[in-house]
C-alpha cells in the first residue's frame, strides 16, 4: 500500500440507480396480481412466488435463455484469465482432516449466477484511457450479475441492463477480465462447479465498517501509561513528529479516522469442498473481507505457484443432460462422516 489511503469506493460504469421503492405503498391486491402476471408473462421459465403471496419472491432461474450457443473452441492455458463468481458469505464451519485436525473454512454460496454482458477488449480500452496498455493485454470483460429479485422493486434504467441477457435484474453485479476465448454469451448461468476442489482461488470483498476509530483500534497503538499522572491521555497518539523544518501533517500519517469498508482480496485459498445441490463453495480460511452474508468475488487466483495443473471447466462448468453430480465433492484430505474411520482386518 502506498503512503497516501486512497479509498477504492466507487462504482464501475455499470452501476446506475438501483433501487425505486422498497415496498409496493399504493397497490391494492388486485393490482399486485396484475403486475405479477405480467412479469411471469415477461420472464417466461423461471420460478415466481404464487400470485396471492407478497411480491418479494426469492427468484432463481434454473436454465439458460440462450442454451445451445457453441461456445468458441480456445485451448486453456495457466496464464488464461475466466470469469468468476459472486457468491454470499454465510459463515464459518469446521471440516476435519484424516489425522484427526480440525481445518476451519468459510462457506460462500453461489446465488443464482447469470453472465449478463460482454464488453470486447477494444471497448474496454476505450473506457479506461489504457492507450499504453494497447495490444499487450487483449482482455475483454464479463458483467456477472447474482441474487436475481422482483423487477418492480428497481428503477426502469437499471433493469434495461438485464434486457440482452433475458434473466431478472440482479442484486448484486460485478465485472470479470478475461482472455479472449473466455467470453461467455449472456444469460449463460455459473454454478459452483466453475471451480474444483483442491484449486485455488482469490476472494474480493468489502471489509467491515467500523466507522471513525481511534489510533488504538485503527492501528493497534499501545496508548499512553494509565497511572502515574496521565490524565485524559490514555488513548491518544502523542506526537506525530512535525516539528522544526516540517512543520506539516506527513502524508500517509497514522491518525484517528474511518476504519474499514475497503475492498481487500485474500489471495491463494484453497477450495476443500462443494455442495452441488446449493452451491456452496468451502475455502480453507475465515479471513475473507466482509461481514455474513455480504457479497463476495471469487475468481481464479493469480499466485503463480497455485496456478491449476490441469485445466479446469472452460470456459465454464455446462451441465449435462442426464449426469448427475455427487451432493458433496470432498478433498481427498478430508474425513467423510458417511465413511468408516476405522478399518477392521
Amino acid at each position: 500500500m502506498s503512503r497516501v489511503k486512497r479509498r477504492l469506493t466507487h462504482p464501475f460504469a455499470e452501476y446506475l440507480k438501483k433501487t425505486r421503492t422498497k415496498s409496493h405503498e399504493g397497490l391494492t391486491q388486485d393490482n399486485q396480481s396484475f403486475l405479477s402476471e405480467v412479469v411471469r408473462d415477461k420472464y417466461v421459465g423461471q420460478s415466481f412466488p404464487p400470485p396471492e403471496a407478497e411480491p418479494l419472491p426469492l427468484i432463481r432461474v434454473t436454465g439458460s435463455p440462450l442454451k445451445g450457443v457453441p461456445a468458441k473452441a480456445v485451448e486453456w492455458t495457466p496464464r488464461t484469465f475466466r470469469a468468476g463468481l459472486i457468491a454470499r458469505n454465510i459463515g464459518v464451519y469446521p471440516l476435519y482432516n484424516k489425522d484427526g485436525r480440525k481445518v476451519m473454512t468459510t462457506l460462500l454460496q453461489v446465488l443464482d449466477n447469470h453472465v449478463i454482458k460482454y464488453i470486447s477488449p477494444e471497448e474496454y480500452l476505450q473506457r479506461v484511457g489504457g492507450s499504453k496498455y494497447k495490444g499487450k493485454y487483449p482482455r475483454g470483460v464479463l458483467v456477472v450479475g447474482a441474487d436475481g429479485a422482483d423487477p418492480r422493486l428497481f428503477t426502469k434504467e437499471y433493469c434495461s441492463l438485464f434486457g440482452p441477457s433475458g434473466v431478472l435484474p440482479k442484486k448484486a453485479l460485478s465485472r470479470f477480465l478475461v482472455s479472449p476465448g473466455s467470453e461467455l454469451p449472456p444469460g449463460t448461468p455459473l454454478f459452483a462447479n466453475h471451480f474444483r476442489v483442491g484449486d485455488y482461488v482469490d476472494v474480493a470483498g468489502k471489509t467491515r465498517d467500523w466507522g471513525f476509530q481511534g489510533v488504538v483500534k485503527r492501528f493497534g497503538f499501545k496508548g499512553s501509561p494509565a497511572s502515574h499522572g496521565t490524565t485524559k491521555n490514555h488513548r491518544r497518539g502523542g506526537t506525530i513528529g512535525s516539528g522544526r523544518e516540517r512543520a506539516r501533517v506527513m502524508p500517509g500519517q497514522k491518525m484517528p479516522g474511518h476504519m474499514g469498508s475497503e475492498h481487500r482480496v485474500h489471495r491463494g485459498i484453497q477450495i476443500l469442498r462443494i455442495n452441488t445441490k446449493y452451491n456452496v463453495i468451502y475455502v480453507r480460511s475465515t479471513g475473507i473481507p466482509g461481514i455474513t452474508n455480504s457479497y463476495v468475488r471469487i475468481f481464479d487466483t493469480l499466485i503463480p505457484t497455485k496456478f491449476p495443473k490441469t485445466a479446469p471447466p472452460f470456459p465454464t462448468y455446462f451441465p449435462e443432460d442426464g449426469i448427475e453430480l455427487e451432493e458433496d465433492l470432498y478433498h481427498e484430505s478430508l474425513h467423510r462422516f458417511d465413511m468408516p474411520s476405522i478399518d477392521f482386518n
